[in-house]
């Protein structure tokens, strides 16, 4: 590459560029006849047109978060958040073997997050489950691929709060952008379901839709209404990963998912979704618009109307006098002549308070005779 053209590519931002929320099912793998196979196909098909999407985005790492179901983390460290450190790793179950991980991205994540006030644990011999596995492999993501693990504490009280989880991933979100990575999250986890007890069979389908439509819609701040008790009554212990993901993602939990896919089974709510943070954030236009810093006069025009009855009057008797005391420019003046006050609101951006209450006041002084 020239220098002309090295100067011309776009600089790539550090940070976290994509997320990803999916599930993580042992059914997936080992596809008892209990489970419904097109389903399944449905799942790992999002999950591998999801992958493809971020690799497009050109990460040089791929965190994935997700959680033990037992294996490790049991009696003799139960640590909120943990990374593993090593360099290698033995898969479990179905996906037993060699793992990359990215030990260029371990020890330096928990110093970055020790400058965020949290005390990340490290690990250098838990082996890999397939919670962290699955994901992986559907995203297309071969065992070569180093992968920067963080186990997340879901099912072991006292597991961190939804609050703690999603102030995590604000922290993480920053720490890798100091940390000039360009990294794509994948938080593996699944909506409602139980395993373990009896109620594994009955997933809370109905929290689990809300859950959905909420983050579908962009609307990741619902996540922080559900507290402790209600993830562990609703079956989203797993949730914990999808709250660090909405941290990370920010831009107010207004960012709408490039994919979502909604799969309930009998046993699990799988859902699927994909979130490009390099794509510009889309904002409905606000009811009541900030006040334009470039019509300040016109803003002021308009209050005064609102506030002060004399003024009122004076602009009945000459409208055009009462402009000359306001720097105005043309189409402003006109406007305010005309007490075209859809117009001052519509397409000046003054404020729908400021122009009701102008006519409001206008219609009082009219009232008394003027």
């Amino acid at each position: 590459m020239t220098l002309q053209q090295a100067a011309r590519k776009p600089v790539q931002r550090a940070g976290i560029v994509g997320v990803a929320a999916v599930p993580h099912a042992p059914q997936f793998l080992s596809l008892p006849d209990t489970e419904d196979g097109k389903q399944v196909e449905r799942v790992r098909t999002a999950m591998a047109a999801l992958g493809a999407r971020l690799r497009m985005l050109e990460p040089d790492c791929l965190i994935v978060l997700s959680n033990d179901h037992g294996d490790h983390f049991v009696t003799h460290s139960v640590a909120p958040f943990c990374v593993h450190a090593a360099d290698r790793t033995d898969g479990m179950h179905k996906h037993r073997g060699d793992w990359t991980l990215d030990a260029s991205m371990a020890y330096p994540l928990v110093r970055a997050m020790d400058d965020e006030g949290f005390d990340l644990a490290f690990t250098l011999d838990a082996k890999i489950p397939t919670s962290f596995t699955i994901p992986y492999e559907f995203m297309g993501f071969g065992r070569e691929t180093p992968m920067t693990a963080i186990f997340v504490n879901a099912y072991v009280p006292p597991q961190p709060s939804p609050l703690r989880c999603h102030a995590f991933g604000k922290a993480l979100a920053r720490a890798v952008q100091r940390m000039g990575r360009r990294a794509v999250l994948i938080a593996s986890g699944g909506l409602s379901h139980y395993p373990g007890t009896v109620h594994y069979p009955k997933p809370d389908i109905d929290t689990d839709r809300v859950l959905f439509e909420q983050m579908k819609a962009g609307n990741l701040s619902h996540l922080l209404a559900y507290d402790e008790d209600a993830l562990d009554a609703t079956g989203n212990v797993e949730l914990r990963m999808t709250l660090v993901a909405a941290g990370a993602i920010g831009a107010g939990g207004a960012r709408k998912p490039f994919i979502a896919e909604f799969e309930p089974s009998w046993h699990h709510t799988y859902a699927v979704l994909g979130w490009d943070l390099t794509a510009p954030v889309e904002h409905k236009p606000l009811i009541y618009p900030a006040l334009p810093p470039s019509r300040v006069e016109l803003v002021r025009a308009v209050q005064t109307l609102r506030v002060d009855g004399a003024a009122a009057r004076h602009f009945l008797e000459n409208s055009a006098a009462y402009c000359d005391g306001f720097a105005l420019a043309a189409d402003e003046r006109a406007a305010l002549i005309a007490s075209d006050f859809d117009a001052l609101r519509d397409r000046f951006d003054i404020h729908a308070l400021l122009t009701a209450g102008a006519l409001a006041q206008l219609r009082i002084q009219r009232g008394n005779g003027h």
